[in-house]
């Protein structure tokens, strides 16, 4: 018979670790939080230092009623939620309901789920750690008072169903401040010389330096001619040839935030998507015959650090399968960068290095597979040694002109064997080769190639960039990022477009509001004291209630300046030509979380909707009859069919080019990539680049 009860979170946990276990232990799950705060109503006692009003969630009756009967059946209970505050705090309320004594030894945290670690951890089972639970009501607490106390008001004066909140403010008013600077960007003409040089069979190219000494950008045309005529007819002249080693360092191995960084980057995932799925891992997969295992330790955390039985295990495999070579003199220890990171757990690693993504690609599913390779190869790849790369840097003369060439090789892979981390640009590091040239040698050019551009805006932020400079200002936590970012499109703050978050009007008019009657909650750097404050109450350092009234008493003054100054907004819809065909009105332009779309300005009466469709001027490739439109999937992708359908089936994700393959006369599309763009056949091999000033919308 069973003498233990022990509670988790989910039912995937429970299963995990159920097996680990064994017949003298039963695992159930709470399925997430029992008790929250109201939503009928603030919940907070502001009076009474801040004394929160618990209730039951509903819905949860039946889950604790079995929890109640199966905790009388044992002799003990053990409350194993996730290792963080949220799971301290669950195990805190599982206490108060099922009458546990919280000085007890009743908690068990693990940071990994494989028999090991879950075994070891109920060898010592702890306290309820009381600091992280003041730290989640703290937080809990302050997020309520900001959001019900401010948003009634913003019901008032713009629209009902708007809300406010701490950190989803700030997140709006980063992406509300890039547009404005985006909208305010004056492009600057500058200009670029290329000239295409050859030795023997070797090609390469060499960019314009400097002109008479001086290094300052070409400006104009006119500062072009100069050099083009100075350099007409000339030979290009070797005048300095550097060449040295470099060493580059692997990436650290994964926190919360470069994880959802790096997958969006590489595997397209919205960050919600890869905390799911990460979650999936942690929680545990039947890997057949080896029983069921958490694949990855735990995904919510902003520490680098790795346990030296991790590092002993990498140490032996990466020695084993690439050679001695491949590991470095020292095991790698990662210091960590953010001066706000908590170092609670070590960074997301596969708990068993032997788990090659390979040899259990069987059992995960598609998503669950490429999210592990991810983890995988960046914690193998984060404990190897340095990849040595041979750069060679050319300076070349003609006329009064410099030019330079630079080239790079690998002459020793190391962690790029296994991995490289991606960038923002989409841009990756490839050898370009050099020829071997001497001081004093001369090569005539094959080419020389002037080309305006114009500087660019600074670019709107994706998730993963949105992600990154909240981490960068401290803004948030691991726990948070995810959905802070659902939220603010949930509420029709911001849009997506292209992957790229644009402000509605909804959410610069929100933003506007709150940066005249509540500057603090905008304000990045009193956002990130504020998370340092809520992590000092977990440290023990703050008293909870202190870090609250500190807050809330020049927050009550703005709350009661508000109510008197601030003035009722009313949100004109833009009417379009578009005629409703169930009623007969005109449709106006809405912004939802995918961007515009047509709604009939008859609502609630009438509650049609229709996307708006982009004619990009092409005949339909498969019917020849139809025009190809740009359309947006329920999900907000874009992609292009045929304004025929149903009668044509034509459907693409590329945009059709409107011209035909020089090869084999099907129609090209336009592969876009960060890079830019190439027209690219479909039925045939053949690529072509887009030219650099071609505009395609």
């Amino acid at each position: 018979m069973a003498d233990s009860l022990v509670i988790v979170e989910s039912p995937a946990k429970a299963k995990t670790i159920g097996k680990y276990l064994g017949s003298k232990f039963i695992v159930k799950a709470s399925m997430g939080h029992i008790r929250d705060l109201p939503k009928s109503q603030i919940g907070v006692e502001v009076e009474n230092d801040f004394n929160p009003k618990y209730i039951t969630i509903r819905g949860k009756g039946s889950v604790l009623k079995e929890l109640k009967e199966a905790s009388k059946k044992v002799k003990r209970v053990y409350l194993a939620a996730d290792p963080d505050r949220e799971g301290e705090a669950i195990a805190w309320h599982l206490a108060h309901y099922l009458d546990l004594d919280e000085t007890d030894s009743c908690r068990v945290v693990f940071n990994e789920i494989t028999k090991q670690a879950v075994k070891d951890a109920f060898k010592t089972p702890r306290k309820i750690d009381m600091d992280l639970v003041n730290a989640q009501q703290a937080r809990r607490i302050l997020d309520r008072l900001v959001g019900y106390k401010i948003s009634p008001l913003l019901w008032k004066k713009v629209k009902k169903g708007l809300s406010a909140g701490r950190v989803q403010s700030v997140a709006v008013k980063l992406i509300s401040d890039r547009e404005n600077e985006i909208d305010a960007f004056v492009p600057e003409e500058y200009w670029s010389i290329t000239a295409g040089l050859q030795k023997g069979k070797s090609s390469f190219e060499a960019k314009f330096h400097s002109y008479q000494g001086d290094k300052s950008e070409l400006r104009s045309q006119a500062e072009v001619q100069v050099i083009l005529d100075n350099i007409k007819g000339q030979s290009f002249t070797i005048a300095e040839v550097k060449e040295k080693e470099r060493l580059r360092n692997p990436a650290p191995p994964f926190i919360t935030s470069s994880l959802q960084q790096e997958a969006a980057r590489k595997l397209g995932y919205r960050a919600s998507k890869t905390m799911s799925v990460a979650q999936q891992l942690y929680e545990g997969v039947d890997l057949g015959k080896e029983g069921t295992a958490g694949l990855i330790t735990y995904m919510r955390t902003d520490s680098t650090r790795i346990s030296p039985i991790a590092q002993e295990e990498a140490k032996e495999f990466i020695a084993g399968k690439y050679g001695p070579e491949f590991y470095p003199d020292q095991p790698r220890v990662y210091l960590k960068k953010n001066a706000n990171a908590q170092d609670a757990h070590e960074a997301i690693r596969p708990t068993s290095i032997a788990w090659e993504p390979d040899s259990v690609k069987e059992f995960l599913s598609r998503d669950q597979f490429r999210l592990y390779k991810l983890v995988w190869e960046r914690f193998v790849a984060s404990q190897m040694s340095s990849a040595v790369l041979d750069t060679m840097t050319v300076d070349m003369t003609a006329g009064e002109a410099t030019f330079r060439a630079s080239g790079s090789k690998v002459k020793f892979p190391g962690f790029m064997k296994v991995y490289v981390e991606g960038n923002d640009d989409g841009t990756t590091e490839e050898d370009k080769f050099l020829p071997a040239l001497e001081p004093g040698e001369s090569i005539k050019a094959e080419s020389i190639d002037p080309k305006q551009h114009f500087t660019q805006p600074p670019p709107r932020y994706t998730e993963a960039r949105l992600v990154k400079t909240m981490e960068e200002l401290g803004i948030g936590r691991p726990s948070t990022y995810a959905p802070t970012l659902e939220t603010i499109q949930k509420r029709g703050y911001v849009a997506m477009e292209e992957k790229k978050f644009i402000p509605t009007e909804l959410g610069g008019l929100v933003i506007q509001l709150m940066e005249e009657f509540f500057p603090e909650i905008l304000d990045a750097e009193f956002t990130a004291h504020m998370e340092g404050d809520l992590d000092h109450v977990e440290e023990g350092k703050e008293d909870w209630v202190k870090v609250l009234a500190q807050f809330y008493s020049s927050f009550e003054k703005r709350l009661e300046v508000a109510e008197e100054e601030m003035k009722e907004v009313e949100l004109q819809d833009e009417i379009s030509d578009e005629v409703c065909e169930k009623c007969g009105s005109h449709m106006v332009y809405k912004m939802g979380r995918f961007g515009k779309f047509l709604a009939c300005s008859g609502f609630p009466d009438c509650r049609n909707t229709k996307p708006i469709v982009k004619n990009i001027g092409v005949p339909c490739p498969k019917c020849a009859e139809g025009q190809i439109i740009e359309r947006r999937s329920k999900k907000g992708r874009i992609f292009y069919g045929c304004d025929q359908y149903p009668g044509c089936d034509y459907v693409s994700w590329d945009r059709p080019a409107g011209k035909p393959c020089p090869d084999c006369g099907t129609m090209l599309v336009i592969k876009r990539n960060k890079n830019g763009a190439r027209y690219q056949c479909t039925s045939c091999d053949f690529k072509e680049e887009l030219p650099e000033d071609q505009d395609f919308g």
